[in-house]
């Protein structure tokens, strides 16, 4: 992940799909249509909010599909 930082900080910035995590946390969800991994992958960022304007990433990782989880927000 260490060469996807760029695509990180978009995901969080600018997501396609926002979904409620475990213990607090919100997963920012981005399909990009190129990866590192392979062709059409999910980028998943998951982070914690600490306030409005500030927070920190736990762990990403490249997904094939999402799973079900409650929306919070979504890009029309």
């Amino acid at each position: 992940m260490k060469t996807s930082i760029d695509e990180i900080v978009e995901t969080i910035n600018a997501p396609d799909l926002v979904q409620k995590g475990d213990a607090g946390t919100l997963l920012a969800i981005k399909k990009y249509p190129k990866t590192p991994v392979s062709e059409k992958k999910y980028l998943v960022v998951i982070y914690k909010e600490v306030d409005p304007s500030d927070g920190f990433v736990l762990t990403a990782y490249y997904a094939n599909r999402l799973r079900k989880r409650m929306i919070i927000w979504e890009k029309n």
